[in-house]
């Protein structure tokens, strides 16, 4: 879980809570989640401009929200649903302003694949990403955190707010989607 035990997030949790540590818990909360919200936030949005100005109203929303955080999940689970909203709204206001298709969007994200200097990687790499960005926006969130982030059904289900049952259907689908994107090259 992020490398931060249950420990150390009710201490940073403790700290944001006290008005006199506030700033220093918040503080260590970005050193803690910072990274991993970055490559979750990147892997659906694939330009790092764009990941970063997400990943910075991630923080923002965490910062103005944290006091009505519950606590009947962990904090990772809260932090991955904020990252995985803004994403999801990302992508959609981008497809909504531009008026473009998802075929036109998936082009523009190809581009930026080739032509990135944020992206490195081998043939199979690339084409293993220009396969999940053939994926509808949902299905490639939970293909990234089943495949890449190994994350259990169960936490996906509570980040997504989604039966345990549909995200295997849906991440059944994507990797038979994606087989079949490979093999047509």
């Amino acid at each position: 879980m992020f490398g931060v035990t249950l420990h150390e997030e009710k201490e940073i949790l403790k700290r944001i809570k006290n008005p006199a540590s506030r700033e220093i818990g918040f503080n260590q909360l970005v050193v803690a989640y910072q990274q991993r919200l970055y490559w979750h936030i990147r892997k659906m949005v694939i330009d790092h401009n764009d990941t970063d100005d997400i990943l910075q109203e991630v923080f923002i929303k965490v910062w103005k929200n944290i006091e009505k955080f519950r606590e009947d999940s962990n904090l990772f689970t809260w932090l991955y649903k904020i990252a995985t909203n803004e994403c999801l709204n990302f992508l959609k206001r981008r497809k909504d302003k531009y008026k473009v298709s998802m075929e036109d969007a998936n082009k523009e994200l190809f581009s930026k694949l080739d032509n990135s200097p944020h992206i490195s990687g081998s043939a199979i790499q690339k084409k293993l990403q220009k396969a999940l960005l053939t994926l509808p926006d949902k299905q490639r969130l939970v293909f990234n955190m089943k495949y890449f982030e190994d994350m259990k059904y169960k936490d996906i289900s509570k980040i997504t707010e989604t039966s345990v049952g549909s995200l295997k259907a849906s991440y059944h689908i994507a990797v038979k989607k994606i087989e079949e994107y490979i093999k047509l090259d």
